[in-house]
């Protein structure tokens, strides 16, 4: 029997080693990751908002979101979820309806944050979302930025990280991220203390090892916006390069032209 995209994503998450979840920013994006292997495609807030000339935060407007979700499920057939930041808004009910449209677009899950802030209003988000229902099942990741954005150090912020994934665990997340988490060791207590949620962590300078962080119970590392950072940050130097007449830049590790007209429909 075949699987659908949601039970496909929710399967990646029950192996040996942790998802490997790449994030992208536009159609080309995600088709390139799925031709490089990816099992499952995830957007960046960050990198989407940058590619449609909007600052991260909260600032792109969720007609442009879905718009880009549409054209990245155009072209890909891996399971694909989305980050929402905060949900774009305050109200638990636009927030909920917001999830409906993501997954009656196609996508198979959601990211919503805390942003460090109050977590009952990210507990409100998560059962509206979980009331209203839907054709489409969708797996709720809960971000909570305690490490992120250093709002407590050691002990108390696994105790603080514990407490909010707890909550949100209740009120039907399915998984929990933590970004800035990078020790494995305090991963594992986290993942003892909050059991049926999937934690997952951002790939970072300085974090554990896939193997150790396999051990820990780490069930998703994603990237974040580090490869809209390095394909851009490699562009403007090619063509810093090419204005001061190196042509040769703009050529290394160029793709194949027949091959990306290939991948598009």
């Amino acid at each position: 029997m075949t699987l659908s995209p949601h039970a496909q994503f929710v399967a990646l998450h029950d192996t040996d080693v942790p998802l490997l979840l790449p994030n992208a920013w536009d159609a080309a994006s995600a088709r390139l990751w799925q031709e490089a292997g990816a099992t499952a495609i995830a957007t960046s807030s960050a990198a989407v908002a940058w590619a449609l000339g909007y600052a991260d935060g909260g600032r792109l407007p969720r007609e442009e979101l879905l718009g880009s979700l549409r054209g990245i499920l155009r072209v890909v057939s891996v399971p694909v979820t989305v980050d929402a930041e905060d949900g774009y808004s305050d109200d638990p009910h636009a927030v909920a309806e917001l999830a409906r449209e993501i997954a009656g677009a196609g996508a198979v899950g959601v990211n919503l944050e805390d942003g460090g802030g109050a977590p009952m209003l990210l507990v409100d988000k998560i059962r509206a979302i979980r009331e209203s229902g839907g054709a489409a099942p969708l797996f709720v990741n809960a971000r909570t930025d305690v490490y992120l954005r250093g709002m407590a150090s050691g002990d108390e912020a696994i105790a603080m990280t514990v407490e909010r994934l707890t909550a949100y665990r209740d009120a039907g997340a399915d998984g929990g991220f933590v970004p800035g988490l990078s020790s494995a060791e305090d991963a594992a207590k986290i993942v003892a203390a909050v059991p049926g949620l999937a934690i997952n962590v951002m790939a970072m300078p300085g974090l554990a090892s896939i193997d150790a962080l396999a051990q820990a119970g780490v069930r998703r590392i994603s990237a974040g916006p580090a490869f809209f950072r390095s394909a851009y940050g490699n562009a403007q130097a090619s063509v810093k390069a090419w204005l001061g007449g190196d042509f040769a830049p703009s050529f290394a590790n160029a793709l194949d032209y027949a091959r990306l007209n290939a991948l598009f429909p």
